[in-house]
């Protein structure tokens, strides 16, 4: 790939010195904070009193479309990024994890796109600058970057093995309108996560080289699978050490594991990545798994004990929380990790 040779970022490499000093924490979940905020209909479309306060419109109820705060709540979605941040976060995610004209397809928000990238690195940034003033501790923006609601891997059709919802080129083309709005926006570094299916990653990991080729400068690249069940593959069917192999010419910051699981369940997978992989590793599980009702009930002492495990262990660069953390899961994992070095790894 061309961007391959091209010059790192500044951020890039004071990132590769910081994940080598001590370990690193990524934020925890923004839908447990969006839920919270309980909004409605026209919170979310920005239609209050007949007036759209968003540039871009749609038929479709918008409910739901929690990418579409950062045109429409800025300043919600703002000091959700802010709040993690000071609990301790050196990383925290752009709100775009269903920011492509794939995924908005389901809101008819398909060329809104590129705004909502952009708009969504900007407002991260500008929390992290607060946080960084109040301080003095420099923090970073990642491009989040979702699966889709498509696998190019597998037919979901089960009378019709051979159909594909979705193509390569479909893919790669929407993440790279998803990349370049967050490029533009200013995001430090791009975090392809929750990764299912990766012939999905790899279109991700393609529309990532195209737009560094073109921005001149290449950012560091995060890649997080998920383990889906029990049975210790993504539902592509690869193990954590497949998975790797897979990804491994993508040369990422980091590889590693968020969602579907708790730490404990998570551990022996993380600890299969650490054996193998020759970048950093960064693990972010949920706050357990869900209860009947689809709440997490994990405490934030509890979960950080469980992430304290894989520091002392030595498995583990940067840590964070996925679904069901807070900010105080976030700075208790913070408090826990603190005593204990990062990984070595690499030359």
């Amino acid at each position: 790939m061309q961007s391959l040779i091209l010059p790192k970022t500044p951020a890039y490499h004071a990132l590769e010195a910081l994940v080598r000093e001590r370990i690193l924490i990524l934020d925890g979940a923004m839908g447990t904070q969006i839920q919270a905020l309980g909004l409605g209909e026209d919170d979310y479309s920005g239609c209050a009193h007949g007036a759209c306060a968003c540039a871009h419109h749609s038929d479709h109820p918008q409910k739901g479309n929690n990418d579409l705060l950062v045109l429409t709540q800025p300043q919600a979605i703002e000091e959700i990024h802010f709040r993690y941040a000071m609990a301790g976060a050196d990383i925290v995610e752009t709100n775009t994890f269903s920011g492509t004209t794939i995924a908005q397809a389901d809101y008819g928000m398909e060329q809104a796109v590129f705004d909502i990238n952009a708009e969504g690195a900007r407002i991260a940034r500008r929390a992290m600058d607060r946080a960084e003033a109040t301080d003095g501790r420099r923090r970073f923006v990642a491009g989040a970057v979702g699966p889709t609601n498509r696998t190019a891997s597998l037919s979901p059709d089960v009378n019709d093995p051979g159909y594909r919802a979705v193509t390569f080129d479909d893919l790669r083309r929407a993440y790279g309108t998803q990349i370049r709005g967050l490029i533009a926006g200013g995001a430090d570094l791009i975090l392809i996560e929750t990764i299912f299916d990766t012939l999905n990653a790899k279109a991700a990991i393609f529309a990532a080289n195209e737009a560094f080729a073109e921005h001149g400068a290449r950012l560091p690249v995060m890649i997080s699978g998920t383990i889906t069940d029990a049975s210790g593959r993504t539902l592509s069917g690869q193990t954590p050490s497949a998975f790797w192999i897979s990804v491994k010419h993508a040369q990422p910051f980091t590889v590693g594991l968020n969602c579907a699981l708790g730490a404990k369940a998570m551990r022996p997978h993380i600890a299969e990545l650490a054996a193998i992989a020759d970048c950093a590793i960064c693990a972010y599980p949920n706050a357990g798994l869900p209860n009947a009702f689809g709440q997490y009930d994990e405490g934030p002492e509890d979960t950080a004990a469980q992430v304290a495990e894989f520091a002392r262990e030595g498995l583990v660069n940067i840590v964070g929380g996925c679904c069901g953390t807070t900010p105080d899961h976030i700075r208790a994992i913070a408090e826990a990790v603190r005593p204990f070095a990062p990984r070595a790894f690499g030359a």
